[in-house]
């Protein structure tokens, strides 16, 4: 039950962040301040929620007794790390640039600001592409392969 949970949340929960964040700098070239407004609430709800991520994810690894396993301490500092980006860069990029453009201030084309947010977006997604990685092909999996 704990790692359907687990599973569950990361899918409702880390995929739209990782979608919406992803999209967001488009949006910023594009200069479309509707869809930037609703990129950043979809991006910060759904970490909001994606907090459940970890929360099930240790409750289940408590259950199976793989506390102290090295692909778990991996992932956990991998989940912090891009946990991180999220709230102390990707979300406060995002913040900042759409003030900027709804203040009539849009970026144009090309602009440092977006290209910058979009390489630290694909960091963070590909912190996660790991994370999926070392949950499904786990050193000494419970599974026997």
């Amino acid at each position: 039950m704990l790692l359907s949970l687990h599973v569950l949340a990361a899918i409702i929960a880390i995929g739209p962040v990782t979608v919406a964040a992803s999209m967001f700098p488009a949006a910023v070239r594009r200069g479309d301040a509707d869809a930037l407004r609703l990129l950043h609430r979809i991006s910060t709800v759904y970490a909001v929620i994606g907090v459940a991520v970890p929360i099930f994810g240790l409750a289940t690894a408590s259950s199976l007794g793989v506390l102290g396993d090295a692909w778990l301490l991996t992932s956990i500092a991998l989940t912090i790390a891009a946990a991180g980006l999220l709230g102390l860069v990707i979300l406060p990029r995002q913040h900042g640039l759409l003030a900027r453009a709804s203040s009539g201030a849009a970026s144009p084309p090309g602009d440092r600001s977006a290209a910058r947010l979009g390489m630290i977006t694909g960091v963070f997604n590909l912190l996660w592409a790991v994370v999926v990685v070392l949950m499904i092909v786990r050193p000494g999996s419970t599974t026997g392969v």
